[in-house]
């Protein structure tokens, strides 16, 4: 039973920190792409 509760609760822990993990590199990509569009604006209006 405790090898059981053990094993769910350290499955719980790497699902937790893979959504984290997933979450911070969506925020990455996601600022990347906002400096890319404000770059892209910039040299649309000639600055």
């Amino acid at each position: 039973m405790i090898k059981k509760l053990s094993a769910a609760l350290l499955g719980v822990a790497f699902v937790l920190a893979g959504c984290n993990t997933v979450a911070g590199v969506g925020k990455d990509i996601k600022a990347g792409g906002e400096k890319l569009e404000r770059k892209a604006e910039g040299v649309k209006s000639g600055s």
